[in-house]
């Protein structure tokens, strides 16, 4: 941008001065033109004024009747329809809420107890009661949908009792039963007091939410009971690819009614028509449109004025705007706006002529005007002329020189934190707040604000680079971490390659870069081999501490040819003398025998070992468990024995394939790790494979559950 005489070409400033000549030559000229068209209007006849005045207004009036026709008439019918559809919202999130409810009850058929319900009584009358439906020559006592319906007779009545628009609620069953909440009771018998059957799949409700598949409103359609109508907004209830009925809602229609009459009081009038072209509401005395029901009633898409048809089919579809449409010899204004929750639109017209006499009006009282101020007018023009000249060039000149010191005030701080943050951005330099920028106003609020975004982001730099630089260090800390605990552990296979009577084999996958899990095997000596088992309380860097001093302590006991109730009492009583973090650990301890194949074990609170038997299959040994080492000092702790045969297996392992319980499904559970082992019970495998079998699929389980835990697994096999 070039500078002028301190004055920037283009700039804000430019802008400004812009604006305010611009404002000011527009003001003037219409002051001058208004002057001279007046002048030379009231040179000629009374008369040939007064006709010529007349054409100029009656279309300028014209146009703006039109045009404020438009806006108000549009707007308000969108606004009328936007009022509607929430009223129609509101019904369509009740009936999907009911529909899901329903889904869920059905989904639980098989575990959920029948629920009670009643067939309904003449005197029901006027009270919000459940009842049950049926079509003739249904036994609604065999039905099996109607027990687990039942279930949502307390959430439709709370509808119906906290909703004033719902006047029922119900669920028709796909074996023709139905059961609903209504205050109707002696129309739904005959005179000989017996209960009228109820074609349920035959309502137009239920076949028009079994074709859409989805929540579908019906037009206005009559009670199959009662002379009376209304329109239901219904929905299909699908449970596993099956249609087990479809979930209904009654809307009251006299609030709806009630507003569409009261469009008669003014110009117009209101009425809606539904998505099948029908009118479904309308003011009785419209003298245009008349409601009937569905089956009765016009389609107005079809009708044989072209040009109502066509408008109908565009006001079902979007926003019409004002349309002027000849009806019966008369001419309307006519705009419609679609209700996009039910597929309906709302129509609002007038008729021209009513919107053409305010013009008219207007045209009569101007001749009187007229008539009375053309002699005023005709004595002041001259001095009004001259008077109107020397105003306008005194405000040009003060206005452009007002415009200038403004625009200079405005724009000044302005351009100086422009090229300050400019320069920031190259260089790097904060933002700082200067005298020039507390003007009092928006502009020192803005540098304000930019002088506290430039700190916070200096700030902020700073912390995020301390904090990269900590979790490198601690991610650095937690992998020797957890390489020190692999060590810890025998990870060389096969572990005792010169002892061909049996193959041992485990694995540990942390559910963090350190665990708590651990397992050890060992040989006492030449004839016995010890077997460990073990999960530490909590997770991380603490219970790998903790793990690694229960493995020395468990394997320096056993070193020392404790028994293995013996090996678990040394070990409690050990770590309770210095356990102030209350930390404890459950182990499964076991000496095999080599030469027999007998184990000895004892159990502090660890899972199950899982056996081969003679048949192959794997079953759980239900071992008596003593207390977790660490929990209580003193703790004395019980051994059994079992022997394998050769061929037979041992199976540890720890809470990463967790038993599963009655108030979840989403575990592993030994049912399903028995399921994996058991699959292999006819295969001469090894260790090895049987393990990686396992994790293979407790990693297919955890990839669906996103559920996980330190898993440890050891197997055992006499060969």
């Amino acid at each position: 941008m070039k500078k002028l005489f301190g004055f920037k070409l283009g700039g804000l400033q430019q802008k400004i001065l812009n604006l305010v000549l611009i404002f000011l030559i527009i003001l003037t000229a219409c002051g001058m033109l208004f002057s001279v068209f007046k002048s030379l209007r009231l040179s000629k006849t009374v008369s040939e004024a007064r006709e010529e005045q007349q054409t100029a207004i009656e279309k300028t009036s014209a146009q703006t009747m039109y045009q404020v026709t438009e806006s108000s008439l549009t707007k308000t019918n969108s606004l009328q329809s936007d009022a509607a559809d929430a009223l129609f919202g509101e019904i369509e999130n009740n009936i999907k809420a009911l529909r899901s409810h329903a889904q869920s009850l059905f989904e639980q058929r098989d575990t959920l107890a029948p629920a009670e319900y009643r067939l309904p009584e003449p005197t029901d009358d006027g009270k919000v009661l459940d009842h049950v439906l049926y079509e003739e020559g249904v036994d609604y006592t065999k039905s099996e949908y109607l027990p687990i319906a039942a279930h949502l007779k307390n959430t439709m009545i709370s509808l119906v009792k906290t909703n004033p628009k719902i006047t029922s609620a119900y669920i028709g069953l796909a074996d023709g039963t139905h059961i609903g909440i209504s205050n109707s009771g002696s129309s739904l018998f005959d005179e000989n007091g017996k209960q009228k059957p109820y074609p349920v799949r035959q309502r137009p409700w239920y076949k028009g939410a079994i074709d859409r598949g989805d929540v579908y409103f019906t037009g206005v359609e009559r009670d199959a009971f009662e002379n009376t109508v209304c329109i239901t907004c219904a929905a299909p209830v699908v449970v596993n690819n099956e249609t087990v009925g479809v979930v209904g809602i009654d809307v009251e229609l006299d609030t709806i009614d009630e507003y569409i009459r009261g469009s008669e009081a003014s110009a117009g009038f209101i009425f809606i028509v539904g998505s099948n072209g029908k009118v479904l509401f309308a003011p009785e005395n419209n003298g245009v449109f008349t409601v009937e029901t569905t089956e009765n009633a016009e389609d107005l898409r079809d009708s044989e004025n072209t040009q109502l048809a066509t408008f109908v089919a565009l006001a079902l579809m979007q926003d019409t705007g004002l349309k002027q449409i000849r009806i019966d010899g008369k001419e309307y204004y006519m705009a419609g706006s679609p209700m996009k929750t039910v597929g309906w639109t709302v129509i609002s017209a007038v008729e021209k002529s009513i919107i053409d006499t305010p013009t008219q009006s207007m045209l009569n009282e101007y001749d009187e005007i007229n008539v009375q101020s053309s002699e005023k007018y005709t004595k002041s023009t001259d001095n009004l002329r001259k008077q109107t000249l020397a105003v306008v060039a005194l405000v040009l000149v003060v206005g452009a020189v007002a415009a200038l010191f403004v625009a200079n005030k405005i724009v000044k701080p302005i351009e100086s934190m422009t090229d300050e943050i400019i320069i920031g951005g190259k260089t790097g330099k904060l933002f700082e707040m200067k005298d020039i920028y507390k003007t009092g106003d928006e502009i020192q609020v803005l540098a304000e604000s930019f002088d506290d975004l430039s700190k916070k982001t200096a700030q902020y730099i700073e912390h995020i680079t301390r904090i990269t630089k900590e979790k490198e260090r601690i991610g650095t800390e937690l992998e020797l971490a957890r390489k020190i605990q692999a060590d810890m552990l025998p990870s060389i296979y096969p572990a005792f390659p010169d002892r061909p009577e049996f193959d041992v084999y485990a694995t540990m996958h942390p559910a963090k870069e350190v665990g708590g899990d651990f397992y050890d095997f060992f040989l006492i000596d030449d004839d016995h081999l010890g077997l460990v088992m073990a999960d530490v309380s909590g997770k991380g860097v603490p219970a790998a501490l903790f793990m690694m001093m229960s493995k020395i302590l468990i394997g320096n006991f056993a070193m020392m040819g404790g028994s293995p109730a013996k090996v678990l009492e040394q070990t409690n009583n050990v770590i309770c003398q210095n356990n102030e973090e209350e930390m404890f650990v459950t182990v499964w301890f076991g000496i095999l025998e080599i030469s027999t194949g007998k184990i000895t074990a004892a159990n502090a609170g660890h899972e199950y070992p899982i056996l081969k038997k003679a048949d192959g299959s794997f079953e759980l040994f239900k071992d008596k468990h003593g207390f977790v080492i660490g929990g209580m000092d003193g703790m004395k702790y019980k051994e059994y024995e079992f022997t394998l045969e050769k061929g037979g297996a041992l199976f540890l392992y720890t809470d990463g394939v967790p038993e599963a319980t009655d108030a979840s499904d989403e575990m592993f559970g030994t049912d399903r790790l028995l399921e994996t082992l058991n699959r292999r019970k006819d295969e001469d495998i090894n260790v090895v494979a049987l393990l990686e079998d396992v994790k293979k699929s407790v990693d297919d389980f955890v990839g669906e559950a996103d559920q996980f835990d330190d898993l440890t697994m050891l197997g055992l096999i006499l060969t």
